[in-house]
This record gives structure tokens, sequence and C-alpha cells, in this order.
């Protein structure tokens, strides 16, 4: 079995850090079996080489390895690259196609950025993943394929199955084994290092002397935080091999290639949960907007509550009463008292007049005999009313809904009444 020295060299592998051995003695572990793997770390960090390991140290190595990025695919054709499809399958499809399962049969697929493929997708990988079997787009004919499948993800797939984006089974099923690639950051002797390899890479390249750093640099180097890892690194190093004539570069030079240097080079806490405390901000921010909706809320309800004292009919209260019980809260249908104390909290006008209306008396003597026919007429309507309202409630058998439809009033002017009367 190879060293990972030798490992290291010949898939072009630079640093010591104990983390990426770690990730590259897992890698020619697992490299003999069929078992599927997932490679995880961010973006940038060299997850690629990976797969390459485990294939080239495999039964497989003289077969096809296909590299696929699924994030690099439309939704709409993935499937057909994937599993390919059958002639005439879709606008477009003039003739039969071979996906990659089936062209890559014995070999190895490596899929990258995994975490993005669409949901009915992933329910056609798992299939092949449980017993080798899959269908071509438009086609019922089940094909069977023999391949290994290692996939990579920089996402958090804990969070992408929490939020439905990703298939808890299927997660469970490409990480039999799961290797993690350590982040630029957390190889801080490794960055030196690569920078040089890069460094001379791209002075042989563009036929130029390689660029040197000084003190200052290295350190400086070396203590930014590089989100972009390895392939930040690189792009940084090939910048400064083209554009700087001066071969030796100072900190103050390379300080000015690199994106928020001033404010990378501060100790932050990775990969652990938040304290309490660390939510202050965000706790006052979310009660402020609690409080101002809060007062819009109050605002709407005294605009309501104006309007209702400047209508006096019966009829805008049946016709709020929705409105009003979502916003003064739900009341139950039996409890009578509490729907004498929700009108007077809104100060709702009585629908029935229970005495005369006192009218300020004229000195003429026309006047009073005027309030005298009124008494009588209120006095005999309310008999009448009562009269009513009990035929209505023994014809419904006491059913106070069917009641109050078959009088033509709503329910909780029917619960007032029979209150009011004693019924």
């Amino acid at each position: 079995m190879e060293s990972i020295q030798s490992i290291k060299q010949r898939f072009e592998l630079i640093g010591n850090d104990v983390k990426l051995n770690r990730a590259i003695e897992k890698a020619m572990q697992v490299a003999p079996t069929d078992i599927s793997v997932l490679v995880t770390g961010e973006s940038g960090v060299g997850k690629e080489a990976i797969p390459k390991i485990i294939h080239s140290l495999s039964h497989r190595k003289h077969a096809k390895y296909i590299a696929v990025n699924c994030g690099a695919i439309p939704e709409g054709t993935i499937d057909s690259e994937l599993f390919g499809h059958e002639k005439g399958a879709f606008t477009g499809a003039t003739q039969t196609r071979s996906g990659y399962f089936e062209v890559a049969d014995g070999g190895t697929i490596f899929l990258d950025e995994v975490g993005e493929l669409p949901l009915t997708t992933q329910v056609r990988l798992l299939r092949v993943l449980e017993n080798g079997e899959f269908l071509k787009v438009g086609s019922s004919q089940v094909q069977k394929t023999d391949v290994r499948i290692v996939a990579a993800t920089n996402i958090n797939m804990f969070e992408a199955i929490k939020n439905e984006k990703f298939r808890e089974d299927l997660y469970y099923r490409l990480s039999t084994v799961e290797i993690n690639i350590p982040p630029l950051r957390e190889r801080q002797e490794d960055i030196h290092l690569l920078f040089r390899k890069f460094a001379s890479d791209f002075g042989q390249k563009y036929k130029m002397p390689t660029i040197r750093l000084e003190d200052d640099a290295v350190q400086l180097l070396t203590r930014y935080r590089w989100p972009g890892n390895i392939r930040q690194l690189r792009n940084i190093a090939e910048q400064i091999s083209v554009l700087e004539e001066n071969r030796t570069i100072s900190a103050s030079t390379l300080n000015s290639y690199l994106p928020n240097a001033s404010t990378s080079n501060l100790p932050a806490v990775v990969g652990q949960t938040k304290k309490e405390g660390d939510f202050s901000n965000e706790r006052e921010i979310l009660y402020k907007v609690l409080f101002d909706m809060k007062g819009d809320l109050n605002d709407l309800k005294k605009l309501t509550l104006e309007l209702l004292k400047h209508d006096n009919s019966e009829k805008v209260q049946e016709e709020n009463e929705t409105l009003i019980r979502k916003i003064y809260g739900n009341k139950e249908e039996e409890d009578i008292e509490a729907e004498e104390n929700m009108a007077e909290v809104l100060h709702l006008p009585e629908p029935v007049v229970e005495k005369p209306v006192s009218i300020p008396q004229p000195q003429e003597d026309r006047y009073h005999f005027a309030e005298e026919i009124e008494e009588e007429e209120t006095l005999s309507l309310q008999e009448k009313e009562i009269e009513l309202i009990k035929k209505s409630l023994e014809r419904n058998r006491g059913k106070r809904k069917a009641a109050a439809a078959e009088l033509g009033i709503s329910e909780r002017t029917l619960y007032r009444k029979i209150k009011q009367y004693d019924l």
C-alpha cells in the first residue's frame, strides 16, 4: 500500500496538517471497498482530490471516472444528463442518449455539489444507491448499473435536511464514510508552503522570476482568514506574479491584494454555537419591531371604534361581527355574559330601546302628546318582539341559530334579547 507522502506527491497535495493527513488516510482506507463516500468542506479547499485518490486505489481504477458538477447543470436537464433519455422523451430529444450512470458502469462517479440536486433527482439517485437500478427519462425499462459513488458538498447538510431541501435517507446512504477537508485558515503552517508552490508554478508559466515574500508579508499571509481557501490563495499568487515588477513582496504590497485584510486578522470562533448573550442586539431589534406592530394594532382598534361610534345602526354591527371578534378576541357562543362585557368595552349601541327616549320638553302641549304616543308604541313593539322570539324558539325546538336565521337577525343579537327579556 502506498504511503501518505507518495499519494501527496502523486496528486500534488501540499501540506503537513494533521487533519489533511487524516483525510487522505481515510480515503486510502475506503478505496478498496465499494461503499459510498461523502466529502465535506468549504468551497475551494480541494475536495476534488479525494475521489481521484479513491478511484486510483480501487479495483475500478481501469474503468471510467466521471466527475459531474451538479450545481452547473440546469434542473430541467440534470435527469437526462445523469440517467439518459429515450428518443422523443421531451422537446429536442431527437435520439436516444446514454447518461453518466450508464457510461460509467463498472467505474466511479464523482457528484460534486451534490447538495444542489433537485428533490426529484435525489429520489432517482437513492434508487441507484439502494439497488443499482435506474430509468431513462421517457422509458419504463429498468436498467442496471454498477458504479461507485463519491459525492462532495460545501453546504451544511443537516440544515438542508431541516429546510427540506435534501432527503435525509439519501444523506445517510451517501455518507457511509464522511471525509472532511479542513479550511485553509486551520492549516496556517501550510499556507506559506502552498503560496511558494503556486509562485514557482506561475514563474515558470509566465517565464518570470519567482516572487518572494518578506517576513512581515509571510506573517500577514498566515494571519489572513482566506474565505476562498486554496482557490483564493492560488488566485492571489497569480495576480502578484503577473502584476508586480519588484519580485520581493512586502506586507503593504500583499495587503493591497487581500480583500478586507484589515478586518480579517481578528480572532474568530468557528463551528461553535452562539451563547445566549450573543443575541442581545437581535433581541432588542425584535422587541422594537414587536412594539411598533403593537402600536399599529392599537391605532387600528381606535379607528374601528371611531367608525362604529359614528354609525348607530345594528346592520353595521352585524356585518362587522367577524372583524370585531377577530380583533377583540373570540367569544364562546354560550357565554352571554362575555358578550355583554364586549359590548360595554366597545361602546356598541344597543339594538333595542329599553326605555323611552328622553326628549327635552318644550312648552307646547303637543310635544307631550307625541312623547306619550311614542312610549305606548315602543311598549307594544317590545311585546310583539318577545312573542315572535318565543314562537320562533318553540318552532325550532330551542335552537337559537335556526331561530336567529328565521327572525333575520344575528345570533349575537338574539342572545342579547334572550337575556334582556329573560326568556
